[in-house]
């Protein structure tokens, strides 16, 4: 039975915002699921003026919870200024990021702001599996931001995304964490979105594979006493979206040129924030979980798969 809070209609504002801030990344990962890159801004994303007055409405409205994607967000030139916003409002802030601009400096104002999480990506065990999956990022610059917050206290997470080419090394960098402080050991399937969905066929681990790993982590955790603690997220994708348009999150998405989608995978777009308040936006959300073209589209990609490669469009309903 669905707990109090947990539905979309339970609450006059979200519990959750994701906010992509920018399609830019310093990388290319291989399994991107927002196909985002060095030169993948775009055209047409919040300004730095429309992108604080949202921080504040966030802040007004007593959301409790935003968390960074992208693209980089560490990319974007305000993002500090937006922190702050969000912080003086006692909003609890996640960062998820690739960690090449967490330095010293960075590290001291994320530790000033006391974020709530940092969660940086690390997809091998030696620099050779990461740098593959992930070009234009760095494997060791990576762990130095790593240290730098366990150092302070931050209690950073580390995320695995398995791959064929990275599957068996899933229990070494559950290891490696072990030795780097790290708080939470972050994995699940690959996304079939974006740069994902596109080379699935190739780049995706088998499900054989994927138990093998799971079963090699929870191994390796049980060595550890849990520390750091192991969270293997247990759906795909398809799963996912059959799991909420059936019981739908009090949580928004909100992409990079301000528009308000339901989740990664649906690239339905419910309001636009640089013409409406986000107040506004917020009973539209609940409203579209209910939409005829958004539960048909949920449908349909449990077995078209070919509907996942649009999730980064924004289509008006």
């Amino acid at each position: 039975m669905q707990g109090r809070g947990a539905s979309v209609g339970d609450y006059g504002a979200p519990l959750f915002l994701a906010w992509q801030l920018t399609n830019k990344c310093t990388g290319s990962c291989l399994h991107c699921c927002e196909e985002s890159g060095p030169d993948k801004a775009w055209k047409d994303e919040l300004s730095r003026s429309q992108a604080l007055n949202l921080a504040r409405q966030i802040a007004d409205m007593g959301i409790a919870y935003v968390a960074f994607g992208g693209g980089e967000p560490m990319e974007c030139p305000h993002v500090f200024q937006i922190f702050e916003i969000l912080a003086a409002g006692g909003v609890e802030i996640k960062i998820e990021t690739n960690g090449l601009a967490i330095d010293d400096r960075v590290a001291n104002k994320l530790k000033a702001l006391n974020v709530a999480c940092v969660q940086i990506s690390i997809d091998g065990a030696a620099a050779g599996t990461h740098e593959k999956l992930r070009p234009g990022s760095g494997y060791q610059p990576a762990l130095d931001a790593i240290d730098r917050l366990a150092d302070r206290g931050l209690e950073p997470e580390l995320v695995f995304i398995p791959t064929k080419i990275n599957v068996s090394e899933a229990a070494n960098v559950y290891e490696l964490a072990a030795k780097h402080a790290v708080r939470t050991f972050v994995t699940g399937p690959m996304m079939r979105l974006g740069r994902g969905a596109l080379a699935w066929d190739t780049l995706a681990a088998s499900d054989e594979q994927w138990a093998l790993a799971v079963q090699a982590l929870q191994e390796s955790a049980k060595r550890h006493a849990n520390k750091p603690r192991l969270a293997v997220y247990p759906w795909g994708i398809q799963h996912e979206m059959a799991t909420r348009a059936e019981s739908p999150q009090a949580m928004m998405l909100v992409v990079p040129n301000g528009k308000v989608k339901l989740l990664n995978a649906l690239p339905f777009s419910v309001a636009d924030l640089k013409k409406e308040t986000l107040a506004q936006a917020w009973p539209k959300v609940a409203a579209a979980w209910k939409n005829p073209k958004v539960l048909d589209f949920v449908k349909r990609a449990q077995t078209d798969t070919e509907l996942l490669t649009h999730a980064n469009e924004c289509w008006e309903i």
